[in-house]
C-alpha cells in the first residue's frame, strides 16, 4: 500500500496561486484501516438534520439536470503529461442519487456532493451553455453573432480544452471571440491557454475582459504567504484524503480541484465602473463591479439579448467564505451585501435565468430574486449581527458560539455551511473590524503552543490523567472539548501515540459530523496526519507556473524577495544594488539595512555596492531555481559590475520555504 505520487503547481516556489496545491486524492491503495465509524453520537447529530431540514424538497436536483445535454467524456478523467490524471471526478462514483448518506457523512453535505457530481455539458438558455464537474467551477460558453465567447476557463488548460472539446462536440465549433474573467481567482483563468493562443490575443482576434485589478490581483494575492497558503490548501480541499466515505466527499462548492497547468494572459479590456457597457459579437453587456467581496477583483453583468444575469461567485448555492480556511485577506460582508442588492436594482425585473461560476442556475424572476435576496440578506445579518453584539462587549467566540441564521434564512438550501460557515465568518468578520484581539489582557501576552502545553499537560496532573479524563470526555461525545485538550498533551509531547491518536479519533468525528466540506477535510486530513505522520504524505517538489512569474511587477518581485529575507543572518549586514532589467530597459534600486530590504524604482544612487545586469527571464529564475544566481554568472548573462561577493552573499540570506511543515504537531 502507498500514496499516490502527488503533484501541485505554485506560482513560484515560495507561493502558491489560489487553489492549486497537493491536489490528487489518494488512490484507492491508501489504507483505510485507521479510519474509524461513527460514533453513536455522530449519528445522532447527523439524523437529527434529516428532520430539521427540507430533504423531500427536490427542486435543485431537476435544476440541476435542466438542460442536459451530454456527460463528461472518459467517465470525467483529464489526462496530462505522462498520461498523469490531473482530473478524475470518477473517484466520487460512490456518490449516488440513490444512496442516502454513510453514516460517516453529514447527510446535508452529502445532498449538496450529489448535486454538485452532475457534471457534462448543459444548456442553460438559448445561445449559453456551461460545462459542470469538469473542474473546481464552470466553465460558461455564450454563442456570439459570429463566434463564442467563454466565460471563466477553469484552472488548468487541460480541463479547459476538454470541456471546450465537449461543447464542440455538441454544437457548432466556431472561434473564441472573447474570453471573460469575472474575478481574479486561479480556477476561473487558469485554464485560459486551454481555450485561445496568445497570438490570437495579441493580433486582437481575443478579447480577455476582466474587471478592474484583475491582473494585480491574479498574480500577488498569495505571493507573500503562499507557502503557507499551500500547505493548508491541502487541508482545505481534502488534497490528501481517499475519495472515500470516511474520507473527501468534496469541498461544497465543487467536487476538488484539478492540479494541471496554470496559465493567464493579460487583459486587452479592462471593466472600470459600474453601469459600464460593452456589444461582444452582436451581445449587449453591462457590468457590474464588486471589488472587495468573494475576490479583491470581480464583476457581475447583465446580457440583455439573453436576459442572462450572472453575480460570479458572490451568489450560489451555498453560503460562501468571507474568509477562506486556506488563508487569506477577510472579505468585506457588508460590500458583498451591498452588491447583490445593486444586482436586484439594475436588472431584477429583467432577468429570466441567472448562472453562476459554481453550481447550477436559477430560471424564473421569482426564483432569481428570491435567491438573491436571501444571499443577500444572510452576508448583511453577518456583517450587522456580529457587529450588534462586539458593541454589547461579546468577542469572537461569543458571537460565533451564540448567533444563528434566523429560522427565515436557516433552512434554505443556498445558505448552508457547505463551503463558508456562520462559524468562521462570524469570527472573520470581528478581526475585519477589530482585529484578533478580544480585548482581554489575559489574551494579549499568551504562551506561544507548545510552552503553553507543557503547562497545561502539568496543571492537569500529568500526561496520564489528562488522557485519562480526554477518553472518559470522548465517551460522552465531547469532541471538540477533546480535540481542544489533548491538543495540548500532543504539542509538549509529540511523541505521544496514545494522544496523537485520541485526538485524530475525536477529529475525525468532527469531520463526520461535518456539513462544512472543508471543515470536513480539515478535520480527516489532521487525523490522518496524527495518524500516518507527515512523512508519509512528502511525495513532490513544487514546480512553477511561468505565466504567473512573467506577470508578477518588478516592485512585487523585490516585495517577495524582502520577505524572504533570513532577519538574524542578516544582522549588521548593509548593500546597495542596482538592478538593471535590459530586456525591459528597467531599473531598480534595491538597497539592505536594519534586516529591512527598501526598492526603488531606478538607479537612486550614486556608488552601488553592485550593479546587476540581467534580463526579465533570468531574474525570475532566480526565484525558480535555487541554482538561478550562480548559473547566470556562470552563463554570462548576467553580468555584474562592482563586488559580485556581496550579491552572492546577499541573496544568500533569502530562506527558502518547504510547504511541508507541521500543522498538528509542533
Amino acid at each position: 500500500m502507498s500514496w499516490c505520487k502527488c503533484l501541485y503547481v505554485i506560482a513560484l516556489p515560495a507561493c502558491w496561486l489560489f487553489f492549486s496545491s497537493i491536489i490528487s486524492n489518494a488512490d484507492d491503495s491508501t489504507p483505510k484501516e485507521n479510519s474509524k465509524r461513527a460514533t453513536e453520537t455522530t449519528i445522532k447529530l447527523n439524523n437529527a438534520l434529516l428532520k430539521e431540514l427540507p430533504f423531500s424538497d427536490k427542486q435543485e436536483f431537476k435544476d440541476a439536470t435542466k438542460g442536459f445535454i451530454a456527460p463528461l467524456e472518459n467517465n470525467g478523467v483529464v489526462k496530462g503529461k505522462g498520461s498523469i490524471p490531473i482530473w478524475d471526478i470518477s473517484k466520487y462514483a460512490f456518490i449516488k442519487d440513490d444512496k442516502p448518506a454513510p453514516t460517516t457523512v453529514n447527510p446535508s453535505l452529502w445532498r449538496q456532493s450529489q448535486l454538485v457530481m452532475k457534471g457534462g455539458l448543459f444548456k442553460v438558455t438559448d445561445r449559453l451553455y456551461q460545462v459542470r464537474n469538469a473542474d473546481l467551477s464552470n466553465m460558461t460558453i455564450i454563442e456570439g453573432d459570429t463566434g463564442i465567447i467563454v466565460v471563466d476557463p477553469l484552472i488548468s488548460t487541460e480541463t479547459a480544452k476538454a470541456a471546450l472539446n465537449l461543447y464542440f462536440k455538441h454544437r457548432p465549433k466556431k472561434a473564441v471571440v472573447a474570453v471573460i474573467h469575472s474575478h481574479s481567482h486561479v480556477d476561473h483563468y487558469g485554464g485560459v491557454r486551454g481555450v485561445v493562443d496568445e497570438k490570437d490575443v495579441k493580433s486582437g482576434k481575443v478579447k480577455i475582459i476582466a474587471p478592474e485589478g484583475f491582473l494585480d490581483a491574479a498574480v500577488s494575492e498569495n505571493i507573500m504567504a503562499g507557502t503557507a497558503m499551500t500547505r493548508r490548501s491541502s487541508y482545505m480541499y481534502g488534497s490528501l484524503l481517499p475519495a472515500t466515505p470516511t474520507g473527501s466527499v468534496g469541498a461544497g462548492l465543487g467536487m476538488t480541484t484539478s492540479h494541471g497547468t496554470i496559465t493567464i494572459i493579460p487583459p486587452t479590456d479592462i471593466i472600470t465602473k459600474t453601469g459600464q457597457k460593452m456589444k461582444i459579437d452582436g451581445l449587449d453587456f453591462e457590468f457590474l463591479l464588486a471589488p472587495g467581496s468573494e475576490a479583491p477583483s470581480e464583476m457581475h453583468w447583465y446580457i440583455s439579448q439573453l436576459k442572462a444575469v450572472t453575480a460570479a461567485e458572490n451568489c450560489t448555492h451555498t453560503l460562501h467564505n468571507t474568509y477562506s480556511l486556506r488563508g487569506t485577506k477577510i472579505r468585506d460582508p457588508l460590500k458583498w451585501s451591498k452588491y447583490l442588492n445593486q444586482t436586484l436594482d439594475m436588472w431584477g425585473d429583467k432577468t429570466e435565468v441567472m448562472y453562476g461560476m459554481h453550481h447550477w442556475p436559477v430560471w424564473g424572476k421569482e426564483n432569481i430574486r428570491k435567491l438573491v435576496e436571501n444571499e443577500r440578506d444572510a452576508y448583511r445579518y453577518i456583517n450587522d449581527q456580529t457587529l450588534r453584539l462586539a458593541n454589547h462587549g461579546e468577542t469572537l467566540l461569543e458571537i460565533a458560539e451564540e448567533l444563528d441564521l434566523p429560522p427565515s434564512l436557516k433552512t434554505q438550501w443556498s445558505l448552508r455551511s457547505y463551503y463558508g460557515t456562520l462559524s468562521h465568518n462570524i469570527k472573520a468578520t470581528y478581526v475585519y473590524y477589530l482585529g484578533w484581539f478580544d480585548g482581554n489582557p489575559a489574551n494579549l501576552y499568551a504562551l506561544p503552543p507548545v510552552e503553553a502545553g507543557k503547562k497545561y499537560v502539568e496543571f492537569m496532573g500529568g500526561a496520564e490523567n489528562l488522557l485519562k479524563n480526554a477518553k472518559a470526555a470522548y465517551a460522552k461525545g465531547e469532541y471538540r472539548w477533546v480535540a481542544e485538550v489533548v491538543n495540548h498533551l500532543v504539542f509538549a509531547d509529540p511523541n505521544n501515540t496514545e494522544a496523537k491518536n485520541l485526538q485524530a479519533d475525536a477529529l475525525e468525528q468532527l469531520g463526520y459530523q461535518s456539513e462544512s466540506g472543508p471543515w470536513r477535510n480539515f478535520f480527516l486530513t489532521g487525523a490522518q496526519e496524527l495518524r500516518n505522520g507527515l512523512n508519509a504524505l512528502r511525495k513532490s517538489d513544487p514546480t512553477a507556473s511561468v505565466d504567473t512569474i512573467n506577470n508578477i511587477t518588478l516592485e512585487m518581485f523585490f516585495d517577495f524577495i524582502g520577505m524572504r529575507i533570513n532577519a538574524k543572518k542578516a544582522e549588521g549586514k548593509s548593500f546597495d544594488f542596482i538592478f538593471n532589467i535590459t530586456d525591459k530597459k528597467e531599473q531598480y534600486t534595491v538597497g539592505l539595512m536594519n534586516s529591512a530590504l527598501h526598492a526603488h524604482k531606478g538607479a537612486t544612487i550614486k556608488e552601488p555596492t553592485a550593479t546587476i545586469n540581467l534580463s526579465r527571464g533570468d531574474l525570475n529564475m532566480i526565484i525558480v531555481k535555487k541554482s538561478g544566481l550562480e548559473d547566470g554568472i556562470k552563463s554570462g548573462k548576467i553580468k555584474i559590475t562592482g563586488d559580485k561577493d556581496k550579491v552572492v552573499e546577499f541573496f544568500s540570506l533569502l530562506d527558502n520555504f518547504d510547504v511541508w511543515f507541521n500543522i498538528v504537531t509542533p
